[in-house]
């Protein structure tokens, strides 16, 4: 290594990242962009596929799992612990799947950045997989704060300020 370079070691739990994209749509993230909005969002080891999909298979998904007949911008499918690393820890497992079209409209209609609002969509699915949720009032302030410290170190506004 050349003087004066350091090697960046990586702060954070371990984890392996599949990203897919099963969309037409025109702008999309970065794989090594969605794998930084990933390392932040952990706390955990994990296995974790991120799919950006077009409005169909959302739409699908979210009928066939969850019963609901409409096409949402994020689904998290959590599996649980899939295996142990190396220090014993559980690693979790999971699928977050965001819709690129949903995603594009909401981003435009809020009057955001479109990096800003996958930005966004990643973090909120990976605190899905780890148990996060906003079922209820107090959960969704503990999830939202923690969404918007991950946002803050990207220099992301917060989202849910307008």
């Amino acid at each position: 290594m050349p003087r004066g370079v350091r090697k960046r070691k990586r702060v954070g739990p371990e984890f392996s990242l599949s990203v897919q994209f099963a969309s037409e749509a025109a702008e999309l993230p970065a794989r090594a962009q969605i794998r930084r909005w990933v390392a932040a969002a952990l706390e955990h080891p994990a296995e974790i596929t991120v799919r950006i999909v077009d409005a169909e298979e959302a739409q699908a998904l979210n009928h066939d799992y969850r019963d609901k007949d409409y096409v949402p911008n994020v689904l998290t499918f959590e599996y649980g612990e899939v295996g142990h690393d190396q220090s014993g820890r559980g690693v979790l497992g999971g699928d977050v799947v965001i819709c690129a079209p949903v995603v594009e409209r909401e981003a435009r209609e809020q009057g955001k950045l479109l990096k800003d609002h996958y930005a966004h969509m990643t973090v909120h699915g990976v605190l899905h997989l780890q148990g996060y949720d906003h079922m209820k009032p107090a959960d969704a302030d503990i999830m939202e704060l923690r969404e918007a410290a991950i946002l803050e170190r990207f220099r992301i506004p917060n989202p849910y300020v307008s």
